[in-house]
């Protein structure tokens, strides 16, 4: 399920997913570095490298994986932190039913 989120400010727009961010199970940190997530692409690096020594790379792909339950949750909060509101009913509608801060 994607919403549309507006930012009346900059005029920027954005289709979000809700839910499990699959780009982030395959691709670790790199989803948040091609959305401009500079934060979370930080942190999601550095979890990795942290746990990926310890482990001999293996931590690497399971922190992707816990990620993706949340990133793309984490991502949404952001972009409304930063002034982005719903774009439409539909979008409104679904980031209330799934308890987002709008």
């Amino acid at each position: 399920m994607n919403v549309n989120l507006n930012n009346p400010n900059t005029g920027a727009n954005k289709s979000v997913k809700i839910g499990f961010s699959w780009t982030t199970f395959f691709f670790g940190f790199f989803p948040a570095v091609f959305r401009e997530d500079w934060k979370w692409a930080a942190i999601i690096f550095m979890i990795e490298i942290i746990v990926s020594i310890p482990t001999l790379g293996f931590g690497f792909s399971v922190i992707g994986i816990i990620f993706s339950f949340f990133y793309n949750r984490l991502y949404i909060n952001d972009l409304l932190k930063k002034g982005f509101v719903p774009g439409d009913d539909y979008s409104a509608n679904a980031l209330k039913s799934k308890n987002f801060i709008v």
